[in-house]
């Protein structure tokens, strides 16, 4: 029989370089790829399996056979990833849901994922999510009509993805779509009244991050060209070599900018969610001169000097917490999967670090402060979240 297994370890050394909620990790051997936060263990027992890349799920306590089977696909590490399958289990736990999860990376690799879903087929399991847009496309194309619901997690626009034609209706099909994306218009409106004469938008993103290329940087630069800003693409092109790349592309980025607006006070990096690029936020901020990095994580925005100033999007606690109420309506029979439109998240989450705004001299309106969901004060220290 196997042994559950706890560990308090901590998760500073994440291998995306985001802080997340997590304060343990599975001792599943090599990479140690699926964390957690704090409430997990107190809520939830988890299991090591044979397979280093499967981890086992259960509500601590429970004597019965849970009413429902939970499968998660992820198709790689990511801290991301740790904060939505920590609130999901926090909604699931606090919901009363009986159900047990088993997690699987599957790292990418096509027989894997597809050994996974015959699992998950044949193991009879109630519903599955779809971790991140990568794992959120491989369904699309592999299990679109299948009899187990789907619902995507941490994952970009479905409709700018072409996964759904509109907001309004829902797949007709097995799959409920959540959003991490905020409407242009809205973020566009919230950077204008940042900067009232915007005329610079460096966009950072990484050009092999399809999702990102798709939701987030051709939408913005599309409606700040029709609004006169110019618009200039800072784009890594290998994911990989992101660090080496990036100090580059920010500092020709800041002298492009220099030849419209010589104090840079008309020009603002817009950092999408691509995971290569926003990681080394240190490298951004350390040539970016005082040209605001504008963020459309929020997680990115975080205690100390290594922070985005602003972030205008969807949290990852958010989009979970989103995922999670979808998925547990389902299980209840609240609802079915095609029925549900593309789940969104508003007001959007916004972040803001006034240590770095106040580093590079830059003014907040007090509209933003009212609203914003994570507050830094003059030190980087947290000041507030939702609910504090």
């Amino acid at each position: 029989m196997r042994a559950f297994l706890r560990t308090a370890a901590l998760c500073c050394a994440v291998a995306l370089g985001i802080a997340p909620p997590a304060s343990g990790a599975l001792a599943l051997g090599a990479g140690d790829w699926f964390r957690y936060g704090p409430a997990v263990e107190t809520a939830w027992d988890l299991q090591a399996m044979a397979d280093p890349m499967e981890v086992r799920i259960r509500k601590s306590g429970l004597q019965l056979k849970p009413e429902h089977r939970v499968f998660v696909l992820y198709p790689r590490p990511s801290s991301a990833y740790d904060t939505a399958i920590t609130r999901v289990l926090d909604v699931f736990s606090a919901k009363g849901v009986s159900a047990e999860f088993t997690v699987v990376n599957f790292n990418m690799e096509e027989g894997r994922g597809r050994r996974a879903l015959a699992d998950a087929i044949s193991g009879q399991y109630d519903l599955i999510y779809a971790m991140g847009s990568e794992a959120t496309a491989w369904l699309v194309d592999k299990y679109r009509g299948g009899n187990i619901p789907v619902v995507s997690i941490c994952s970009k626009d479905p409709v700018l993805l072409g996964q759904m034609p509109d907001y309004k209706q829902g797949s007709g099909k097995n799959f409920a779509f959540t959003s991490l994306n905020v409407p242009v218009e809205v973020q566009m409106a919230y950077l204008m009244e940042l900067v009232p004469e915007l005329k610079n938008l460096a966009i950072l993103v990484d050009a092999e991050n399809v999702s990102a290329v798709q939701t987030q940087a051709e939408p913005i630069a599309q409606l700040a060209r029709r609004r006169g800003v110019q618009v200039i693409a800072a784009n890594v092109r290998n994911s990989a070599s992101a660090a080496a790349e990036l100090p580059g592309v920010v500092s020709n980025a800041v002298a492009h900018m220099r030849k419209s607006d010589p104090d840079l006070s008309k020009s603002v990096f817009w950092l999408t969610g691509s995971t290569s690029v926003f990681r080394e936020i240190r490298l951004i901020n350390e040539n970016a001169d005082r040209v605001p990095v504008i963020s459309v994580v929020p997680e990115i925005v975080k205690p100390g000097g290594d922070t985005a100033a602003i972030s205008v999007g969807v949290s990852f606690e958010s989009n979970g917490h989103l995922a999670a109420i979808y998925g547990a309506d389902i299980l209840s029979g609240k609802t079915r999967a095609g029925e549900l439109p593309v789940g969104l998240v508003s007001p959007p989450d916004i972040a803001i670090s006034f240590r770095k705004t106040r580093e590079i001299g830059m003014r907040v309106p007090f509209s933003l402060f009212e609203t914003a969901s994570f507050v830094y004060d003059y030190d980087g220290r947290p000041v507030r979240s939702p609910g504090q």
